[in-house]
């Protein structure tokens, strides 16, 4: 049995005796082993240190670990110290969590039809913006003593059931007690999230508050609502634990330390997305598998963003960078990513493997279009077929392509909403950004455009992001909508925004220059008095 053999080594397996199962059971050093012949529904009693004792398999192991442990003294009988101990117990601990993640990639490998795709990369990537790191919270040596044993023995308990949960990911998400209900939400707040997911399709949607009202899980409570409303779940056959569990793991797998690469960003895109699938000359043509790449492509389109862009991760040589080549770094991890999660929660497995391949690689032409570095490419296309009048939205191909716009809009749409949520946005990526640069200052290294917070202010930022990035797409998009409702309110809150920006930028340089006037004059009046004593 290769668990027992690591926990005890080969040299403590039984010799002749094992259980039905085909599993052997480990004896305690200096006991004598037997091989009776058992029922091959029955454990056999287990005989240690005088114990005899008929148990289940679970509590087997425990018995017998609990018992080796007893007996690992020295020769002479001398206990080891506390200390000894408890670091012997927490390498065993970690080496646990180390083993339950192998066998969770050898299940992943054998079931999951791993395959190599873009660069010759494993699909299937999980966590990889950040280097696993093992905490050592603990470090209280025994001459110290300053924690008691019974408070490790707690505190190694509750680190190893953490490291549990999160290596088998076994305990997350839980089944809902009846079809479409919040079970999320906390009983207070209800009534009003579902009030607001009666509106998710209007633009002034509120997505902060309703992260607020949802207790931080926004994107899983919408996701499961908008899956619902389009009965993908039925459509698909799509396990309900699974679907929950998916979602879970895409929501906690974005950083919440980040201002604005977050998950409530991820929310906020989803709905922008959703309204954009039901503008009319879409909705008429989208299949139910377009509708479902578009809701998960707009969910997972972000998923471990580190909160740093591509220029940063190729100059620090972020492994990542090495990775995919200094191409689309991100967006390959996001996609990535976003495989490793359906394969691990085993969402499409139901599929033929063919039909679940096809929608990893569709996903991942989505969310590579949302690289930034791309948007003349997809822009001139998207302009070449309004000129030519030929998008066909019958054939597959032109279909994608619609939604690779819409996703590209739904990712920079915040100047298009209500002065008050686009205010948000525009804060929480500035300070990303300024975090950016305040890390490049602090190891020496060039400090990217838009990352320096005393040359760069959110105003000038904001001008030229609408100017040159939001206004061009959205301006074409407002074409092909011929126009809607919806694209004419979004190009008036774009045009109201760049106008507030403009006067908040005028209103920021004139402080600016009266400040620098004023200093200036201060010190050349106070000039001759430099040696005098200040009292």
């Amino acid at each position: 049995m290769p668990v027992l053999e690591g926990l005890w080594g080969p040299d403590l397996r039984t010799r002749g005796s094992s259980l039905g199962v085909g599993l052997d059971v480990g004896v305690c050093p200096g006991e004598t082993s037997h091989s009776p012949v058992w029922d091959p529904l029955r454990t056999p009693p287990v005989s240690c240190r005088g114990f005899s004792l008929a148990l289940q398999l679970p509590a087997l192991i425990r018995q017998l670990r609990a018992a080796w442990r007893a007996c690992r003294g020295d020769p002479q009988g001398h206990k080891r110290s506390q200390a000894s101990t408890w670091v012997d117990a927490d390498k065993e601990d970690v080496e646990e969590g180390k083993q339950d993640v192998k066998e969770s990639i050898t299940h992943l490998e054998a079931d999951g039809r791993l395959s190599t795709g873009h660069a010759g990369v494993l699909l299937a990537e999980r966590r990889g913006s950040y280097p696993l790191i093992d905490l050592h919270i603990l470090k209280t040596s025994a001459q110290q003593g300053e924690v008691e044993s019974g408070t490790r023995r707690k505190v190694k308990r509750l680190l190893s059931f953490q490291r549990y949960c999160h290596a088998s990911r076994l305990l997350r998400g839980l089944v809902p007690h009846a079809p479409g209900s919040l079970h999320l939400l906390d009983e207070h707040y209800l009534g009003q999230a579902a009030h607001m997911l009666s509106k998710v399709g209007t633009w002034n949607f509120d997505i902060f508050l309703f992260d607020r009202l949802t207790n931080g899980n926004s994107l899983v409570t919408l996701m499961c609502h908008l899956f619902s409303v389009y009965g993908l779940i039925d459509h698909f056959q799509l396990d309900m634990v699974k679907l929950h569990r998916f979602l879970s793991m895409v929501q906690e797998d974005y950083h919440s330390q980040n201002p604005y690469h977050n998950a409530v960003h991820a929310a906020d895109v989803t709905q922008a997305m959703y309204c954009y699938l039901k503008e009319p000359k879409l909705a008429e043509q989208l299949s139910l598998p377009d509708v479902f790449l578009g809701l998960m492509a707009a969910a997972a389109h972000d998923v471990d963003h580190p909160g740093v862009n591509q220029p940063f991760l190729i100059k620090t040589r972020h492994h990542l960078a090495s990775l995919y080549q200094n191409t689309s770094v991100l967006e390959s991890h996001h996609w990535r990513s976003t495989v490793g999660m359906l394969r691990e929660s085993g969402l499409l497995s139901h599929l033929p493997a063919d039909m679940s391949q096809d929608m990893e690689q569709q996903l991942g032409s989505l969310i590579l279009a949302t690289d930034i570095s791309r948007q003349n490419e997809f822009l001139s296309t998207f302009r070449e077929h309004l000129g030519n009048q030929d998008l066909d939205l019958q054939l597959a191909s032109h279909r994608h392509f619609m939604l690779q716009i819409a996703l590209k809009c739904a990712d920079i749409c915040n100047p298009c909403r209500v002065w008050e949520l686009s205010k948000q946005w525009s804060e929480r990526v500035c300070e990303e950004f300024y975090r950016q640069g305040d890390l490049e200052k602090k190891f020496d290294l060039e400090i990217s455009p838009l990352c320096n917070q005393q040359a760069d202010s959110v105003p000038a930022i904001q001008i030229g992001f609408i100017s040159y990035i939001v206004e061009p797409l959205f301006e074409a998009w407002h074409r092909f909508t011929e126009p809607s409702l919806l694209s004419q309110t979004m190009m008036g809150h774009l045009h109201k925004n760049k106008a507030h920006w403009s006067r908040l930028r005028y209103t920021h340089t004139r402080l600016d220059t009266q400040t620098c006037s004023h200093t200036e004059k201060r010190e050349s009046e106070g000039g001759d008095g430099e040696g005098e004593d200040i009292p």
